[in-house]
């Protein structure tokens, strides 16, 4: 079978380690422009579950700025599900007209939209926030997340078919609403994250203890969404490749869950780490992530993002060429320099940047 010129050169650039930042990259039917995406982090500004006015400006924003991938905030798929009150959600059919126009804003920029699905379990209690409480809190167990935090319930049979329901019917949503990509969170301690970890999850059912175990419930809620996503869509999953902790979820165990994610359909894994306990967060150093990004890789075979104080554009060209990473993404840094990669393009002489025509004459003359 003869392939096209570009094809034979991409082919040969990737054996010889030469895909730059730069370079688009396909996840099943999406290309994305380039290999810089936003990560999605909490912002806090939305009542009720619903778009602002922040996140219309916010995003697109950043799409402007020129990522590639624009992955909206952890968006919850139960009311009570929410980090705080202030969380975006997607648990109503009411959320998906502002998320449908947050896509649009995201997209008529060339960034492709993605949307973090997500549930907060046991952190989701006993936060107050401008006078709200968030209340019935669940996890693998009946044990706070810490002192101040109310006491969890132990989710039976039913209350996980329940939830693993909810990311379904809010999978059908994002799709809906027509975002170009999908992530689950299982990661930072919440709840897919709980089930995952064995400092979380020390259930003696079969629900936890074994390996195995402590992967079922993740895994019906991966399968799930994969089942009501168009097939040309790709799913992405955000996990904490290790816990700091002694005796937590090692680099080794996230190796082997990227091989059990890929084989029901995941085609990107987004390599974070701590947030099972209080104790497990790491004070970051510059790309102290991106070693578990590689592991994950080169064991599993499956596409990684690497992420965590990542800032420095010839850095992360760098994780790009030596095969670190597929995706390398950029939270603070984007908050602080939305034109982040429009800048790195400049900087780097690989590609023009392409400034929108009202910014043009600050960069170019």
């Amino acid at each position: 079978m003869l392939l096209g010129s570009e094809r034979v050169w991409g082919l040969w650039c990737y054996g010889r380690g030469m895909l730059s930042l730069f370079d688009p990259l396909m996840l099943r039917g999406l290309t994305l422009r380039n290999r810089v995406g936003m990560s999605p982090m909490c912002m806090y500004q939305a009542r009720g579950g619903f778009v602002s006015d922040w996140h219309r400006v916010h995003y697109p924003t950043r799409a402007v700025g020129g990522v590639g991938l624009v992955i909206v905030e952890a968006t919850a798929v139960e009311a009570r599900g929410v980090i705080s009150p202030g969380d975006l959600g997607i648990w109503s059919d009411d959320h998906v007209e502002g998320l449908s126009e947050l896509v649009r804003l995201i997209g008529q920029h060339g960034a492709a939209p993605a949307i973090q699905i997500a549930h907060a379990g046991r952190k989701s209690g006993g936060i107050e926030w401008e006078g709200e409480e968030v209340l019935d809190p669940i996890g693998p167990m009946a044990e706070a997340f810490t002192e101040k935090r109310a006491l969890p319930r132990s989710m039976d049979e039913r209350e996980i078919a329940r939830v693993r329901d909810a990311f379904v019917t809010a999978a059908r949503r994002a799709v809906a609403a027509g975002f170009a990509a999908i992530e689950i969170h299982m990661a930072h301690g919440y709840l897919l994250h709980s089930f995952l970890s064995p400092i979380t999850n020390r259930r003696e059912d079969g629900w936890g203890g074994s390996f195995s175990n402590r992967l079922r419930f993740p895994m019906l809620v991966v399968e799930g969404v994969r089942r009501v996503m168009p097939v040309e869509m790709p799913l992405l999953v955000r996990i904490s490749a290790r816990d700091p902790e002694p005796g937590g979820w090692t680099v080794e165990d996230s190796a082997l869950l990227a091989t059990e994610l890929k084989r029901r359909g995941v085609d990107m894994v987004d390599c974070s780490s701590g947030g099972a306990t209080p104790a497990g967060w790491t004070n970051g150093h510059p790309h102290y992530q991106v070693g578990l990004a590689e592991h994950v890789r080169r064991e599993s075979g499956i596409a990684t993002a690497a992420v965590g104080v990542i800032t420095e554009a010839a850095r992360a060209d760098e994780l790009i060429k030596r095969g670190s990473c597929d995706v390398v993404l950029l939270g603070r840094e984007l908050l602080r320099n939305p034109y982040w990669t429009l800048g790195a393009m400049k900087s780097l002489g690989v590609a023009k940047p392409d400034w929108p025509r009202p910014y043009r004459s600050a960069w170019e003359g």
